[in-house]
């Protein structure tokens, strides 16, 4: 009998082996087989939740299954996304995440991990705006970088946290125009935009998507982008390239926040393959390539194969551009992060 067990055993570990499944993880021809959790690390109504939800009804409807989203704000994303490494890695939790957020974690010493330790899928990308109120005495971009250096460290920026897309916006304007402000975080871009519609606070650097409405209705005014070139709305409002007042800035644009699903690696690669199909599926679905149309996002569609390179590269202007202004905590040599070119 003890032989038999024995065998027994031995079998199903071969048969585990043979079919790509461990003991922590479920058969890949059987996944899923309920409801996946998608962990938003920030609050509702920011990008990263509006793209994450988006992508997750059109993979849901292609794996036949829901994505929950469960928004878990917190300390730049660093709150939502130790629970989805604290979660078991089994295909049925996984991150919605922004990669400016993300990759700036490490040199915030918020996150031990670093990109390469994740499979990511990029779905969406949405440039930096610099916004103010409509009540705001700042008609220009250059009104504005008067003020802040009339007035240093007094004109404030509310953003989604240190290390947000919108820190870091803020952060590359102080830089290029040799000028300080006051940094405000809240939870998530929505909350940083309402404190900017209430004059709170003196503008936001966050992201188009977040905005576009309220810059349409008037509620906002928009004073620069962050890409090369002027971006036009289909109201005919125009938003001025930040390079007619920054022109040094044109070599790290455009900037701004590439959303998508990480999950850390080690998956099955079965499951992945699921993922990655569903993925595609999504980014090709019409009600996803309307919203992106509606809300101001460029599709990327990038799946795991090619979202290394971007990823890398994007770090290494986030974590050094966090570094030399001096709010980074952690060298990013010491990350072995290399300098921008």
């Amino acid at each position: 009998m003890k032989k038999f067990t024995t065998f027994l055993a031995a079998a199903m570990a071969v048969a585990m082996l043979a079919t790509g499944c461990s003991a922590g993880q479920p058969a890949a021809d059987k996944y899923p087989e309920r409801d996946i959790n998608m962990t938003v690390p920030f609050g509702a109504g920011g990008s990263t939740d509006l793209t994450g939800r988006v992508v997750g009804e059109a993979m849901g409807r292609d794996l036949g299954v829901n994505f929950s989203v469960t928004n878990t704000p917190g300390a730049g994303g660093s709150v939502g996304t130790q629970s989805v490494l604290r979660a078991k890695n089994d295909g049925y939790t996984v991150l919605a995440d922004g990669l400016l957020s993300f990759t700036s974690l490490p040199v915030m010493g918020l996150l031990d991990t670093m990109p390469d330790a994740w499979d990511i899928w990029l779905a969406t990308f949405t440039p930096n705006v610099i916004a103010v109120s409509k009540d705001s005495p700042y008609q220009t971009i250059d009104d504005l970088i008067a003020a802040m250096k009339a007035n240093p460290g007094q004109i404030t920026a509310g953003t989604a946290g240190p290390g947000s897309a919108g820190h870091i916006g803020a952060e590359l304007l102080a830089g290029a125009s040799d000028a300080e402000y006051k940094h405000v975080p809240y939870d998530g871009g929505n909350a940083a935009l309402v404190a900017t519609l209430s004059g709170e606070v003196d503008f936001a650097p966050q992201l188009l998507v977040e905005m576009k409405d309220m810059i349409i209705s008037g509620d906002l005014r928009a004073l620069a982008c962050y890409t090369t070139e002027d971006i036009t709305l289909e109201n005919g409002t125009v938003i001025p390239s930040i390079t007619k007042a920054l022109p040094d800035l044109s070599t790290k644009l455009p900037m701004g926040e590439t959303t998508g699903l990480l999950v850390p690696k080690g998956l099955d690669e079965g499951i992945l393959a699921k993922l990655d199909s569903a993925f595609d599926t999504a980014c090709k679905d019409q009600a996803f390539l309307d919203f992106c149309a509606t809300k101001g996002f460029t599709v990327t569609a990038m799946g795991r194969a090619d979202s290394a390179d971007y990823v890398n590269r994007l770090q290494s202007v986030v974590a050094w551009t966090l570094f030399d202004a001096g709010v980074a905590k952690t060298n990013p040599e010491d990350l072995n992060i290399a300098k921008p070119e």
